[in-house]
């Protein structure tokens, strides 16, 4: 989305802006695009507790939410559809919107004393004034690995969705831990295999709730495919252009998928 940008502003929102407008789990599309006019009738009561996310196409953008009651009627599009399925969504500003959302709405009042935060005067942050502290929108970083062995690549499918997609390997990065630490770890306890040549590919934003996604390729170094059953329902090893459904390129771990198919299909010998 070439006329997003991020920023922020501590104003409210005002006569010319624009808001992307939340409501449960989802965001209420208007007929054409994804914001909405500032002076918009069902925004009336929550543009009080809008909060900035930036400019598009010039003119700044906010997000509030908005109650289910008054959006009755008015399509209302879940995030995991817009990036999953819709090629056309602003993904990053959508997942910037969700997780600036949620942090600004878990930390209404101070996780050290208690009291009501208000906002920084100087940056993006909420402020306790008794505690002289602020509190920063959270980041959860978190690795997702596409896994090599010789010309095939290991998918598998999640035991927790009812998409019948297979993706990759991925979990949070636990303290005191490195990024290619969580790797090892999390490949050698969901599937049992050791991996080695482990290297960096990308990153992405992911917003459910406020994650932080680090995606890498890594080879097969041994072992046996042995499946952690609460996490996976089903792995295997598959050929380039002969796999089963694969997330699409609009979220990393379908762009991880696709760039390794590549690098198998040119030949290419990892270093």
């Amino acid at each position: 989305m070439t006329q997003w940008k991020p920023g922020w502003t501590n104003r409210s929102p005002e006569e010319g802006d624009l808001v992307l407008a939340l409501s449960g789990p989802g965001v209420v599309k208007p007929e054409n695009g994804w914001l909405h006019s500032c002076d918009s009738a069902m925004l009336a009561g929550s543009l009080r507790d809008a909060v900035s996310l930036g400019a598009y196409g010039g003119r700044d953008v906010f997000v509030t939410e908005v109650p289910e009651s008054i959006v009755q009627g008015q399509e209302v599009v879940s995030l995991r559809e817009a990036l999953l399925m819709m090629t056309d969504s602003p993904a990053d500003m959508l997942s910037t919107g969700f997780q600036v959302w949620q942090w600004w709405r878990d930390h209404r009042y101070c996780g050290r004393c208690g009291e009501e935060t208000g906002v920084h005067p100087r940056e993006r942050a909420k402020w306790c004034e008794p505690c002289g502290i602020p509190w920063y929108p959270r980041l959860a970083p978190c690795v997702i690995v596409v896994i090599r062995r010789n010309d095939r690549l290991l998918l598998a499918k999640s035991s927790r969705t009812r998409r019948d997609f297979y993706s990759l390997i991925a979990g949070f990065v636990e303290p005191g831990e490195s990024l290619e630490g969580a790797v090892h770890r999390e490949v050698k306890e969901e599937t049992g295999l050791d991996v080695n040549n482990i290297r960096y590919h990308a990153s992405e934003p992911w917003p459910f709730p406020h994650q932080l996604m680090v995606g890498f390729f890594a080879d097969y170094a041994g072992g046996e495919l042995v499946l952690q059953e609460e996490e996976l329902a089903d792995a295997g090893w598959f050929l380039p252009g002969n796999t089963p459904p694969v997330p699409p390129e609009t979220t990393i771990s379908g762009r991880l998928i696709r760039a390794m198919e590549k690098e198998i299909s040119r030949g290419g010998i990892p270093v």
